[in-house]
């Protein structure tokens, strides 16, 4: 699916990544606060009053005004089912006995409709949590068994009931129900509980963010399905363009939200450029990499540097760029393509950016092997020869490399290995040891002589 000369950023594979589904690990840190918190509540039975004697010889600070010889809470028959129960949960669901671990879940509910233990919140947040976990891994779950689960914890209580719409959503989404999950989203969006706190400002803002990505979803679909048709139709063309307007209005209010908002600027930059809006593109895409409010983001400048090359930009404006981003991620693989336009600069301060930004490549183990950052070095310094003070040059920024690039790059088990899995690589790195590394004896260069003969 194409806008104009752009792929379109939102695959199936994409769409995985936004249903929040929790792995058995965390799942398990909340079944062991709960379990002991029960058992601590079993030690202050215990212990109790021991601590209260003490209680008054630890600090002379102001206290809450507590009743210090009050009975606390003791475990019921009631509360030791449910502890047992949870307890059967976390092992069924530790070895995957996915059935098993449902059938207890059954049970577990019971404890929302218990007044005598205080708030109830955490529990309910862990039925809500291990109850989806389940059916997420279940052979035979269904989707009404979801939508049955969501529904019934979203009235449970207020507190999660935003987060649950929207994790209720995203299944809907990963199920191919995308107008369904539009209008839960839609609905949450709406809803409000007394005085609006911060938490649920931001769970508020969130949901916009992604029913516009939804109207984003549909966007692409139904321009898809347009451009395969022979006739134009205005107002199935009106319809797309509703559609972003929508869509749009959303996604361009999260600029006002500082934070990392990856997949919702690229829908939006998308469009913008489908629609030929250029100027707002650019606009957008320059405040999400340089606005200083916003976290550090690699990936702000890989689409920003993408974008100006898709819009033929000059090469000193693309380079802006990738200078920014070498400070960041010195080993992306941009680096590549600002080496190279550093190489082509007639300027010698260029030619030793380049060098640098190559060495620094080879600092990571991830590229130790590439042949081609190994040929742009040697076509690095091959330039770089034509020079006067071309040994001091390297000899300065192989400096504090010294000590630990042979063991990095030109062992003896970088020799075998390399002249088996790559001799051209090889061929490459062995007259460079010389010039890397003057004056060391290196067994990269001694393993050759006793291959060759």
């Amino acid at each position: 699916m194409t806008a104009g000369h752009h792929t379109v950023s939102i695959r199936e594979s994409d769409k995985q990544q936004l249903y929040l589904s929790l792995t058995p690990g965390l799942i398990m840190d909340e079944l062991d606060r709960e379990l002991l918190a029960v058992k601590d509540l079993e030690d202050d039975n215990d212990s109790f009053s021991d601590n209260s004697s003490k209680a008054s010889t630890k600090s002379k600070l102001p206290l809450v005004n507590l009743d210090m010889h009050a009975e606390p809470p003791r475990e019921t028959g009631f509360h030791r089912s449910t502890r047992v129960c949870l307890e059967h949960i976390r092992d069924a669901l530790l070895h995957h006995r996915w059935q098993e671990a449902a059938e207890y879940m059954a049970c577990y509910p019971q404890i929302l409709e218990d007044t005598t233990n205080g708030p109830s919140q955490s529990y309910k947040e862990l039925t809500w949590r291990i109850s989806t976990e389940i059916l997420h891994h279940h052979p035979k779950s269904k989707l009404e068994d979801y939508n049955n689960i969501y529904e019934r914890m979203k009235h449970s209580g207020v507190r999660h009931y935003l987060m649950i719409c929207l994790e209720h959503s995203f299944h809907l989404l990963l199920n191919g129900h995308i107008e369904e999950a539009k209008r839960q989203l839609s609905v949450s969006e709406s809803w409000r509980y007394g005085k609006e706190s911060a938490d649920q400002f931001q769970s508020t803002k969130l949901i916009q963010a992604y029913r516009s990505l939804l109207d984003y979803i549909i966007w692409c679909d139904k321009k898809c399905t347009h451009s395969s048709t022979e006739h134009s139709d205005s107002a199935e063309n009106q319809d797309i363009r509703n559609y972003f307007r929508t869509a749009s209005v959303n996604l361009k209010e999260i600029l006002k939200n500082p934070g990392v908002w990856d997949p919702f600027i690229l829908s939006y930059v998308e469009m913008l450029e489908f629609y030929e809006d250029h100027e707002e593109a650019l606009k957008v895409l320059n405040d999400y990499a340089y606005d200083n409010s916003f976290p550090p983001n690699p990936n702000a400048h890989v689409y920003l540097y993408q974008y100006l090359k898709r819009c033929d930009t000059a090469e000193k404006k693309l380079m802006k760029v990738l200078k920014v981003l070498h400070v960041l991620v010195p080993s992306h693989e941009l680096m590549l393509e600002y080496s190279s336009s550093l190489l082509q600069s007639e300027k010698s301060s260029d030619l030793q950016k380049a060098l640098g930004v190559v060495l620094e490549m080879l600092d990571f183990a991830c590229w130790r092997s590439n042949l081609v950052v190994w040929k742009r070095l040697e076509a690095i310094i091959q330039k770089l020869q034509l020079e006067k003070d071309w040994k001091d040059v390297v000899s300065t920024k192989m400096a504090d490399r010294q000590g630990w690039w042979p063991a990095l790059h030109f062992t003896n088990f970088h020799a075998s290995k390399d002249s088996e899995e790559n001799p051209e690589l090889m061929q490459v790195k062995a007259p460079l040891t010389k010039t890397l590394c003057p004056g060391l004896t290196l067994k990269y260069t001694d393993w050759q002589p006793i291959n060759r003969k």
